[in-house]
């Protein structure tokens, strides 16, 4: 599961508002069919006057980490998934403030890196409440995983005050990247795919004042298609918890 959450959506807004750093620590259990675990994630978020910096880390507490499949949950952190990127954007003052330049790295303790090249553009309406960040991007693989088609696409969206009701926030993204799968038929054939999908909606609800704001609750669905070793379309709900500092 990854849980690329979203202060990248935030980007240009971070870069309107100042540069105050933004973190949040979360909290998910996985409901899905051989999932059954906890994972924690740390991210944060900082615009600067050179573009802006995000990261973020994932922490699987299960008894296994091949392929994600696992055969109960654990106490202690059995692999973790990362990702670093970097906006570059020395032209903020300009008509072209919302194109950026982007560097990634993907990361993972199970043996695969993935670094992207490429731009992203911001969207957002008049009040930033709206906000969607889309993202092209070169990628090539280091350790396992190779692509015949080594482009990645990312959309990230954020919503706030859904449907009229304030601390309702919905947001999430979906990644569509070239990825070499190859699957064994029934008739014992060879069939090799070359995209892979996923896709994690998110709903969140602030608990306000009793937490000073810092609380929220909400869960996520993740969606794939050829994902973690899975062949063809999964679907995975998870709630969970997030606290921003």
């Amino acid at each position: 599961m990854l849980k690329k959450l979203f202060f990248v959506a935030l980007a240009t807004f971070g870069l309107a508002v100042g540069a105050k750093a933004q973190t949040n620590v979360q909290l998910f259990y996985d409901f899905g069919k051989d999932r059954q675990y906890v994972t924690t994630t740390f991210e944060m978020f900082k615009a600067d006057k050179f573009g802006d910096f995000f990261f973020f880390i994932d922490h699987y507490y299960n008894s296994t980490n091949k392929d994600y499949k696992v055969d109960h949950a654990s106490s202690a952190i059995n692999g973790s998934y990362f990702e670093i990127e970097r906006g570059i954007n020395f032209w903020q003052e300009s008509s072209l403030k919302d194109l950026s330049g982007h560097l990634e790295y993907d990361g993972t303790t199970w043996g695969q890196g993935t670094w992207c090249f490429g731009a992203k553009y911001f969207l957002h309406s008049q009040d930033f409440s709206n906000m969607l960040t889309l993202y092209a991007m070169f990628e090539t693989f280091r350790g396992f995983g190779e692509a015949d088609i080594p482009i990645k696409f990312t959309a990230v969206w954020s919503m706030a005050d859904l449907f009229g009701v304030k601390g309702l926030t919905f947001k999430g993204f979906a990644d569509l990247w070239g990825n070499n799968c190859t699957w064994i038929q029934d008739d014992l054939s060879v069939k090799t795919t070359h995209w892979t999908f996923l896709t994690e909606p998110q709903l969140w609800m602030n608990l306000g004042s009793a937490f000073d704001g810092h609380l929220d609750i909400g869960g996520e669905i993740e969606i794939s298609c050829n994902f973690a070793g899975n062949k063809g379309f999964m679907v995975n709900p998870c709630a969970g918890l997030r606290w921003t500092f």
